[in-house]
C-alpha cells in the first residue's frame, strides 16, 4: 500500500541521497516530502501527516523536544531516525520518540533500505488493521467469557498473553498475531496493553509457538514483548479464572523485565512485605543522606529490591516502599532547600511517576539513585547557596530516633547545633508545636501501626515506641487519640 513519506535532513546531499534510494527501490510511495530546517520540518509534518518520517535527531534542538513529542504522539507516524553521532544519549532519544530505526552517518545503503522495507511493512499492517479489524475468535467464545466467571467452557483451552510495552503498537501486535501461522490456535483477542491466544487443548506445542513468534518480532520490529503461557489442564475453570491468572503471572515483567516468555502450571501468590521502612531503617537512610553516602546507598536499594527471587513480593506493597524511601529523600530536599528549586521538584515529581507506574522495578531503583546523585552534587557544591533547614532537621532526627526511651529536647538541639531554649523557639514559631507535642505524636503513629498491622501485646508495643512505663503509654494514647489502644484494636478490627 501507498504511503507519504517525509524527508528532514540539514544536508541537501544526504536528503537527495536518501530520497533517491526511497525512489529506486521497489517500495510503493505516493509522495516524497523534504525538509531542510527543523521550522520547515513541523510546518510540513503538520500540513500533509506524512504516513513515514526520517528524521535527523541533530537538527531537533532540546527546547523543540517536548513539542516534537507531542506531535509524534497526536499523529502517530512510522518513524526513523538519523544521526551523525553513535552514542547512548541519540540512541535514546530515538527510543524516547518510539523509532523504529536509528540510522548512524554515514549510511549504509543497504541498512537504509532494510529500514525502509521495515517501516513499510508496519505501515501495511497498521493500514490493514484500520480498514478490516478482523476478530479471529468462534462463535461460542466471546469477549465476555474472559471478563466474567460464567462457569466452564464446553473445551479447556491453552491461554498465552503477549505484553507489549509500548501499548501505542498495540495494534501491530495484534495484526501481526492474526498473520503469523499459528497451528491449533482457537482465537486471538486483543486488549488495551497486551494480546491474549487460546489454543485448542489438543496443540501440545504452543510454547515453543510462541518462543518462534517472539523472534519473528523481534526481527522485524524493536518494540519489547513479554509473554505467558499457561498450559495447566484444568476444566473446571472458567475461562475468565484461567485469564486472571495469566494476567496476574504477566506482572513478572515488573521484576524480570521483557523479551522473555515464561510458562506456569499454578497459580501464583505474592508474598507479604511491610511496606513501610522500620524506624532502624529510616535512621539508616537518615544517617545515609546527611553523609551523602551514595554508594551505600546503591548497596541497601540494591540488596533491598534488585536481589528478589520468586516468590515475588506484591508489586503493589514494593512500590509503597519506595514512595516511603523517596519521603527520606523529600526530607533531605527540604532540609537543603531543594524543594524550592523548580528543576529538582519537577524531577522529584518524575521519580514519584516512575515509582507509581514504570512497568519494571530496575527502572524506578536506578531513576532513585540517579536523582540522589544529582541532589547530593548541587548540595555539595555550594554549602552558601542551600541554607539547612533547622526545624525540618531536627524533626527528621526525631523521626528517626523516637524510639529512644530517652530522648531530649537537648539531644536533638545538639544534633542541629543550636541552645535548646533557642531551637525549641525556633519549633513552636515554625510548627506550632514543641518538642513533647511532637515526638509524642510521631510515637502515636507508630503505635497506631503497631495496633493494625501486628499481634505485639501493647506492653512490647509501649517499649518499641520508646515509652518505660506501658500504663503511660496507654494514658497518652487515650488522651490523644480518644480510645484506648485496646480499644482502638478492636474497634478497627471489627
Amino acid at each position: 500500500m501507498e504511503g507519504k513519506w517525509l524527508i528532514a535532513d540539514r544536508d541537501l546531499n544526504e536528503r537527495e541521497g536518501l530520497k533517491w534510494l526511497l525512489k529506486s527501490s521497489s517500495i510503493p510511495v505516493s509522495t516524497i516530502l523534504l525538509a531542510s530546517n527543523y521550522q520547515d520540518f513541523i510546518v510540513t509534518f503538520e500540513k500533509e501527516s506524512p504516513d513515514i518520517i526520517l528524521l535527523e535527531l541533530d537538527m531537533v534542538r532540546s527546547d523543540n523536544w517536548s513539542s516534537l513529542k507531542e506531535l509524534v504522539q497526536i499523529y502517530q507516524p512510522i518513524l526513523l531516525v538519523t544521526s551523525a553521532e553513535a552514542t547512548f544519549e541519540k540512541a535514546r532519544l530515538a527510543i524516547d520518540l518510539q523509532a523504529l530505526e536509528l540510522l548512524i552517518k554515514p549510511f549504509s545503503a543497504t541498512k537504509v533500505k532494510s529500514a525502509y522495507q521495515k517501516a513499510t511493512k508496519v505501515l501495511d499492517k497498521k493500514q490493514d488493521t484500520k480498514a478490516s479489524p478482523h476478530l479471529h475468535f468462534n462463535n461460542d467464545l466471546s469477549y465476555e467469557a474472559l471478563f466474567i466467571s460464567e462457569g466452564s467452557v464446553s473445551e479447556d483451552y491453552k491461554m498465552a498473553a503477549f505484553k507489549i510495552e509500548n501499548t501505542n503498537k498495540l495494534a501491530v501486535l495484534y495484526s501481526f498475531l492474526t498473520d503469523y501461522p499459528f497451528r491449533e490456535i482457537h482465537g486471538v483477542f486483543p486488549l488495551h496493553d497486551k494480546v491474549v491466544l487460546l489454543f485448542k487443548e489438543a496443540c501440545k506445542n504452543s510454547k515453543e509457538q510462541c518462543q518462534k513468534a517472539m523472534r519473528k518480532w523481534e526481527e522485524e520490529f524493536s518494540d519489547t514483548l513479554a509473554i505467558v503461557v499457561r498450559n495447566n489442564k484444568s476444566p473446571q475453570e472458567s475461562l475468565n479464572e484461567k485469564f486472571l491468572e495469566t494476567q496476574k503471572m504477566l506482572e513478572f515483567t515488573y521484576y524480570r523485565g521483557y523479551r522473555q516468555i515464561v510458562e506456569f502450571k499454578y497459580t501464583p501468590e505474592w508474598i507479604h512485605i511491610d511496606p513501610f521502612l522500620a524506624p532502624p531503617e529510616q535512621r539508616v537512610w537518615v544517617d545515609m543522606l546527611s553523609n551523602h553516602d551514595i554508594e551505600g546507598i546503591k548497596r541497601w536499594l540494591y540488596d533491598e529490591f534488585l536481589q528478589l527471587e520468586d516468590p515475588y513480593p506484591d508489586p503493589g506493597l514494593v512500590r509503597i516502599r519506595l514512595t516511603s524511601i523517596l519521603a527520606q529523600i523529600r526530607r533531605f530536599m527540604k532540609t537543603n532547600d531543594l524543594d524550592e528549586q523548580q528543576n529538582y521538584e519537577k524531577e522529584y515529581r518524575y521519580i514519584f511517576h516512575s515509582i507509581l507506574y514504570d512497568s519494571v522495578l530496575y527502572r524506578s531503583v536506578q531513576n532513585l539513585i540517579l536523582f540522589v546523585q544529582k541532589l547530593f552534587l548541587v548540595a555539595g557544591s555550594n554549602p552558601q547557596m542551600f541554607k539547612q533547614d533547622l526545624i525540618e532537621r531536627g524533626i527528621a532526627f526525631i523521626e528517626s530516633h523516637f524510639a529512644n526511651r530517652d530522648l531530649k529536647l537537648e539531644d536533638v538541639a545538639k544534633y542541629v547545633d543550636r541552645n535548646p531554649s533557642y531551637f525549641s523557639h525556633l519549633l513552636i514559631s515554625k510548627t506550632g508545636r514543641g518538642f513533647t507535642d511532637i515526638l509524642s505524636g510521631i510515637r502515636m503513629k507508630e503505635a497506631k501501626r503497631y495496633l493494625l498491622e501486628t499481634s505485639k501485646p501493647i506492653k512490647e508495643i509501649a517499649l518499641l515506641i520508646g515509652f518505660h512505663n506501658p500504663n503511660y503509654f496507654s494514658r497518652i494514647f487515650k488522651e490523644i487519640v480518644g480510645v484506648s489502644p485496646r480499644e482502638f484494636r478492636m474497634n478497627k478490627k471489627r
